[in-house]
């Protein structure tokens, strides 16, 4: 498909634009379907993108018109969708505009699936956001989350930030980024991008460990358990987590939370205090592949604030 992409007031041809960026630039993007969840991604992307001087990439995806329609039909049909999502990107990229002065903007209408197309576009993206719930293809009704949204945080090569609907960014700056460490290995890569988060963004960071299990605890009853040990063991197991990050980012103040609980409802209870939460795509106990953990999954359905989700080296 070739369509026009409007990049720092200059008109190239998409065409023109090879799969990698011109001399290995990541760049933000963002997944843009028409709807206000996808401009509420957009007002957090252009802001994020700002802040780490880096392009803002408005992605939209065309679905192809089905062939059997005829050569004409098929014609109108593909120009009608067109014209429909770069009315979108335009009105994405007035958004974007509005939220970050001076930001280096690039928008494309892309054939295909939405999460193929986003899928594809996670290869050579700094990261990628896409909101919470988008426009039904066909119907035009909302999902109550997008499975667009669930397809990419579960297989994107890079990390993946979901926006909520009703996330209201506004004297949000100052509050403290948290990132949620469950002890393991593989989630290490989310624990040196909160870091790099709260670095950059000049806030605390709060690092949470809860370390109740559904299993453990159905078996048994709290007398039958030495409960300070217990957490005395799980404060070292965040100790161990934290390591080498604080001494490379002295500049960061970290507060430590080990806590008896589930991880999703201390997650939801206490992210309305931050920024931003940041999680590994799975942790212990998970399923092994390309596959969510039980704890990300959820986040992704009720964080109060966007969610970033960090695959890690082993998924």
């Amino acid at each position: 498909m070739r369509v026009a992409v409007a990049r720092s007031g200059r008109t190239v041809d998409s065409e023109a634009m090879a799969a990698k960026p011109p001399g290995g630039v990541m760049r933000e993007v963002v997944g843009v379907d028409g709807s206000e969840v996808a401009l509420a991604a957009v007002r957090w992307a252009a802001a994020d993108a700002a802040l780490h001087r880096t392009t803002l990439r408005l992605v939209c995806a065309a679905p192809r018109t089905p062939g059997e329609l005829g050569p004409e039909a098929t014609r109108q049909g593909t120009s009608m969708v067109t014209d429909e999502r770069l009315r979108w990107l335009s009105k994405a990229a007035s958004t974007a505009a509005v939220a970050a002065a001076d930001l280096d903007i690039e928008q494309e209408v892309r054939e295909g699936d939405p999460g193929a197309v986003l899928l594809e576009e996670s290869e050579h993206a700094r990261r990628l956001v896409v909101g919470t719930r988008g426009l039904g293809e066909f119907t035009g009704v909302q999902l109550a989350l997008g499975s667009t949204a669930e397809l990419v945080a579960m297989r994107a090569r890079c990390p993946v930030v979901v926006v909520p609907e009703a996330v209201d960014l506004e004297g949000t700056a100052q509050r403290p980024v948290i990132v949620g460490v469950d002890g393991s290995r593989v989630g290490e890569p989310a624990v040196a991008v909160a870091f790099a988060e709260a670095s950059d963004r000049r806030v605390p960071l709060v690092a949470v460990h809860v370390w109740s299990d559904v299993a453990v605890d159905e078996w048994f009853t709290d007398d039958s358990r030495d409960w300070e040990s217990i957490s005395q063991a799980e404060e070292r197991v965040l100790a161990e987590r934290l390591a080498g990050w604080q001494e490379r980012y002295p500049e960061v103040p970290v507060r430590r939370v080990v806590a008896r609980d589930r991880p999703v409802r201390y997650l939801v209870e206490h992210g309305a205090e931050g920024q931003l939460i940041v999680v590994g795509s799975r942790g212990r106990g998970s399923m092994t592949g390309m596959m969510l953990g039980s704890t990300s999954r959820a986040l992704l359905h009720c964080a109060p604030c966007p969610l970033m989700v960090v695959r890690g080296s082993e998924d």
